[in-house]
């Protein structure tokens, strides 16, 4: 099961790493980890309980071990398709329904983490005229598969923090103290 990222704070987080591959109008992002939590579902699990503790016992019978966890999701993902590339809400949603069911079939190459995927140039007018073709969905199909297929076998970036430790300072230099 994929999960999506709705937080902005992971969405930034995200977006802030290096793209792992790109295509003539999509990016791929990728960071490992998992979403960060609401601050809400934070503070609640810190809250003492205030109703009783009730009895585990269902009076249905034993409960069923067997079905998976709501929350066992291993994979994010977040789809940026912003209107000035793509003026249509039916050419917006046609790319973003491309890209999910392409992320659900490269899903088990793919490590776990966020995935965000970018539009970041717009289809040709000229070429694809109508908001919805069938030329257009070859198309994004076309390029979602390779993207996917792209960040499942390209090398892992290196760590995030080890990079920004060992990397020239950004900023302005302080002047240094005059001898005196």
């Amino acid at each position: 099961m994929i999960g999506r990222i709705v937080r902005p704070a992971d969405f930034e987080r995200v977006l802030g790493a290096p793209q792992r591959s790109r295509s003539t109008h999509f990016a791929v992002h990728y960071v490992a980890g998992a979403p960060s939590r609401a601050r809400a579902a934070q503070t609640a699990e810190a809250c003492e309980p205030v109703v009783q503790q009730l009895s585990p016992e269902l009076s249905t019978g034993a409960a069923s071990t067997t079905l998976p966890l709501v929350d066992g999701c291993q994979h994010w993902l977040g789809l940026v398709v912003p209107k000035r590339h793509a003026r249509r809400a039916v050419t917006r949603n046609l790319i973003k329904r491309q890209l999910r069911a392409a992320m659900g079939r490269h899903v088990a190459e793919l490590p776990g983490g966020l995935w965000v995927v970018r539009l970041r140039a717009p289809f040709d007018r000229e070429q694809f005229i109508s908001p919805a073709s069938e030329a257009l969905r070859e198309t994004a199909h076309g390029e979602a598969e390779s993207l996917f297929h792209q960040a499942a076998h390209a090398p892992l970036p290196p760590s995030q923090a080890g990079r920004r430790m060992s990397g020239p300072r950004r900023g302005k230099a302080k002047p240094a103290a005059a001898a005196g």
